[in-house]
């Protein structure tokens, strides 16, 4: 008898479930397998970020998307990477790229250098040697060369994007490729009483779905994961202190940026994403230090531009399933848990588990060990997201409320810790597996942040001062030429990816 997985059900839609049922749709191509999802007909997209990091465009790539109809069908905007502002220190602001900064030169990396000089009474500002960070400076955006020809020219992009319209889209091409969409809302499921797998799902209707694995895709309330399979939350409540969000859309003022803006606040930051037809606004806030009015009024006395729907609140559980695969069962995007959306990693965690899933896919004997190394995996990867959104609360100077008192002493992961003590010694930038983010990315931290090595590198020891200096500035010139080539952002999408109509 066979032990292939014949059927697959999907609990939930919006951009979760069909992110999920897209890349089933082309797993299934080859094989004797259905893939039915189930969406309720009166539960809306969250929607709370529509901000993405860079894997979205291989995970659109790997699906045979065309990237101009989808950023014409999804009203997106291109995203080079953060801008964080009022985050170290009131009227501060830094850039987190997409991208390295200069040239590693002589096996040795880049930002020894720039510590060389500083420690030498050079000023330099490591975001000059970004290419990233100075086509976002000037609001420009070109596409990476696929081969460039300098390392300086290799960075990557994201998108700003419409959530809705992007499940919308992937809908669309799943049906297509041959996924059943049932709307429906699910009111229970029935498990085998030997095993404690789940056999079936209930419909409001009165029919049973059956299947042999089922992804739960239904949010934060877990309808499989918790609901039938008892698996509840590991509390992250200690090391991130934003429990809530307001949210509301606004008509665009302007032209849209190629970043994400992250304003720090009094009790917390407030995300500013722009669309080609509009802004989406955000305030993430600690409810112990801020009311839910007193943070409605805030976002709105802040945004630009008229308010285009009403504000929505959000409550959200700040942890991690204790595990995402139980037996036959396993959860994607918010059912699998929340980490508040600072550096955009929402829409990547559903693609990295998709991928941790298909990479062990199961029969219907589901070794154990196969899903325990998935688990093993999942919490590793979000182990490590947690200690770099920590870092950025953790290193603020901000002392003028509370809240950011409180951050500036709060605990933090050991591993983050040691990872801290590691580059105040010598600039040395220690890496663990499952890392989401690059070496470049916490190097942006810490120096936006003004962390300074006590030492760096000793093979830059004797480098004479003028010398680097010159490097950097060949490094300069060769990038201030490329970037004055560039086209504005808003001229890159008028020619190339303007949306037909506003929506």
């Amino acid at each position: 008898m066979s032990k292939a997985i014949k059927k697959i059900v999907i609990v939930g839609g919006g951009t979760t479930g069909w992110m999920a049922a897209a890349k089933f749709s082309q797993y299934i191509a080859d094989k004797d397998m259905k893939v039915t999802l189930i969406e309720s007909p009166n539960i809306g997209t969250i929607g709370v970020g529509e901000a993405t990091i860079p894997n979205i465009v291989s995970f659109n790539k790997s699906l045979g998307l065309d990237e101009v109809e989808l950023i014409k069908a999804t009203q997106a905007t291109f995203k080079l990477g953060i801008n964080f502002e009022d985050w170290y220190k009131k009227g501060s602001d830094f850039f987190h790229p997409f991208a390295d900064y200069g040239l590693t030169v002589d096996n040795v990396e880049f930002h020894h250098y720039v510590n060389r000089l500083k420690a030498s009474g050079v000023d330099v500002n490591i975001q000059d040697y970004s290419f990233a960070c100075v086509l976002a400076k000037q609001g420009k955006f070109a596409q990476p060369n696929p081969n460039p020809s300098s390392p300086l020219g290799d960075y990557s992009y994201a998108y700003h994007l419409d959530a809705a319209l992007y499940a919308q889209f992937l809908q669309k091409m799943s049906v297509s490729r041959g996924i059943e969409h049932i709307s429906a809302d699910v009111c229970g499921a029935n498990l085998n009483k030997d095993s404690g797998f789940i056999e079936s799902v209930n419909l409001e209707d009165g029919r049973k779905i059956e299947a042999d694995l089922f992804i739960d895709c239904s949010g934060f309330k877990g309808v499989l994961i918790e609901g039938a399979m008892g698996v509840g939350l590991d509390d992250l409540s200690q090391w991130l202190p934003c429990d809530r969000a307001v949210a509301v859309q606004t008509e665009l003022v302007g032209i849209p940026t190629p970043y994400t803006r992250a304003i720090a606040k009094d009790a917390g930051w407030q995300w500013s994403i722009p669309l080609q037809h509009r802004m989406g606004n955000g305030y993430i806030y600690s409810s112990q230090f801020i009311d839910n009015q007193q943070a409605q009024d805030t976002l709105l006395s802040s945004v630009e531009g008229k308010t285009i729907n009403s504000v929505r609140q959000f409550d959200f559980p700040l942890g991690k399933r204790k595990v995402v695969w139980q037996k036959n069962c396993f959860a994607l995007g918010l059912a699998g848990g929340f980490l508040e959306p600072l550096e955009s990693t929402g829409l990547s965690l559903i693609q990295t588990a998709l991928d941790k899933l298909l990479n062990f896919f199961p029969d219907k004997s589901f070794n154990q060990y196969d899903i325990a190394e998935v688990n093993r995996l999942h919490d590793a990867e979000l182990e490590r997201i947690v200690d770099f959104l920590v870092l950025h609360y953790k290193l603020t100077k901000r002392d003028d409320t509370e809240f950011w008192r409180y951050c500036q002493s709060m605990p933090i992961p050991d591993s983050l810790a040691h990872k801290l003590e590691v580059f105040k010694s010598q600039g040395k930038i220690v890496m663990y597996q499952q890392e989401s983010f690059e070496e470049a990315s916490w190097l942006s931290m810490y120096h936006g942040f003004n962390v300074t090595p006590q030492r760096y590198d000793v093979r830059v020891q004797n480098v004479d001062v003028n010398l680097i200096e010159q490097r950097l500035q060949q490094m300069n010139s060769s990038m201030t030429s490329a970037v004055n080539q560039a086209m504005s952002h808003q001229d890159f999408i008028n020619k190339h990816c303007k949306a037909a109509r506003d929506i």
